[in-house]
């Protein structure tokens, strides 16, 4: 799929995740600039290991117009817990990116990776007094803007994650698998069942298994 014009390109991180916030950028540049945006690196950010993805995320902040929502978990868990639909949540948050970048930066289209029905995100831009065309994709990362979205949103989560666990002397790992399980359970053994919707996320089937390990038998 090829796009031209001013472009916003939009995306999360840690929607999948069980520990950390949900993070979702919005990053603006014109088609003409897509070389040198993939000459930074940008490309699909699970391909691209940690620290190299830190890089590329600090030239994209430095280099292009871009805006961040950040949902702490306990902001996320208030929040989902209104609308008990994380396809809303979702298009709440890249609405609100979205809108942010579009004050300042003038576009086109905005293009976002697909999770949900586009008129979500349409509906909340349209309450929001921004009427922009937008393109819902599946592997939204084939376009540069959305992958250098990616990017952003995936650096920042990783610092947040990493922050909270220099705050509660834990690592707290990525992911909803079985080492998370584990993670999730040392966490309620040392600072018990109350904190643990602090750090991660409550409606994922973690947070049960996590906080059923610790009742009394």
């Amino acid at each position: 799929m090829h796009f031209t014009g001013r472009i916003i390109g939009a995306d999360e991180s840690g929607k999948g995740d069980f520990f950390g916030p949900l993070v979702v950028a919005a990053c603006g540049a014109d088609h003409s600039q897509s070389e040198h945006l993939r000459t930074l690196g940008v490309r699909d950010g699970k391909l691209i290991g940690e620290n190299r993805l830190l890089a590329i995320a600090r030239s994209l902040q430095a280099e292009y117009p871009h805006s961040l929502v950040i949902v702490d978990p306990a902001e996320y868990n208030r929040r989902y817990g209104e609308i008990r639909n994380l396809n809303k949540l979702l298009a709440d948050c890249h609405a609100q990116a979205i809108c942010a970048l579009a004050e300042r930066y003038p576009a086109d289209l905005a293009v976002s990776d697909k999770f949900g029905k586009p008129e979500l995100i349409l509906d909340r831009l349209s309450q929001r007094g921004v009427r922009l065309p937008l393109h819902q994709i599946v592997r939204g990362e084939q376009i540069v803007q959305v992958a250098a979205a990616s990017i952003i949103a995936r650096a920042v989560f990783i610092e947040r994650l990493r922050a909270l666990s220099q705050e509660f002397g834990l690592e707290l790992l990525r992911g909803a698998g079985a080492p998370v399980d584990a993670a999730g359970r040392e966490f309620v053994k040392r600072h018990g069942s109350h904190a643990l919707s602090k750090v991660a996320k409550t409606h994922f089937r973690n947070f049960a298994r996590a906080t059923q390990a610790a009742l009394p038998v």
